[in-house]
């Protein structure tokens, strides 16, 4: 079984109304015929995330692939937790992978919400924010809503440091 490792990054900011998410709409692959009309239009939100390049160390990719993604800057505050699963490649050679992803929460710095390159419109569809209040329950994957309760736990635990 083929193995990646990645890293991804919890971007958060305060607002007069909350802490918000930064998220991003991965580009989805052309709808299976016979789906139904609910499942294919079904907007997915995840978390940035990609592979460690080649010398560069986790919470550094972190940084680079929320600024990449969603068009944001942060500052690294924790590291979250590492999340483990398996997935099949929906391309190619539809091999199994067995991929890590280690999640740090960033405060956010600076930069436009969904300023992306237009080359990465290729794997982000749109980046928005969202209320953190309640997210977990807006994204798409399990891994991913889990780290989401991590951060909101970091959050309220480290408050008086965190915010602006």
């Amino acid at each position: 079984m083929l193995r990646e490792v990645s890293a991804g990054g919890v971007l958060v900011r305060h607002t007069p109304e909350g802490w918000e998410l930064a998220v991003i709409e991965p580009q989805r692959e052309a709808s299976i015929v016979g789906e139904s009309d609910k499942k294919r239009h079904k907007q997915v939100l995840a978390l940035p995330k990609g592979l460690i390049d080649p010398g560069e160390k986790p919470d550094q990719t972190a940084v680079r692939e929320v600024c990449e993604e969603t068009g944001l800057t942060g500052r690294i505050l924790a590291k979250l937790t590492d999340i483990k699963y398996t997935y099949v490649r929906a391309w190619g050679d539809k091999q199994r992978v067995f991929k890590i992803v280690s999640f740090y929460l960033l405060q956010y710095e600076s930069g436009t919400i969904d300023d992306v390159s237009h080359d990465m419109r290729i794997e982000v569809k749109q980046a928005q924010w969202i209320p953190l209040e309640g997210a977990e329950r807006r994204l798409a994957y399990r891994g991913e809503r889990d780290v989401i309760r991590l951060a909101r736990q970091h959050l309220k635990s480290q408050i008086e440091e965190v915010q602006p």
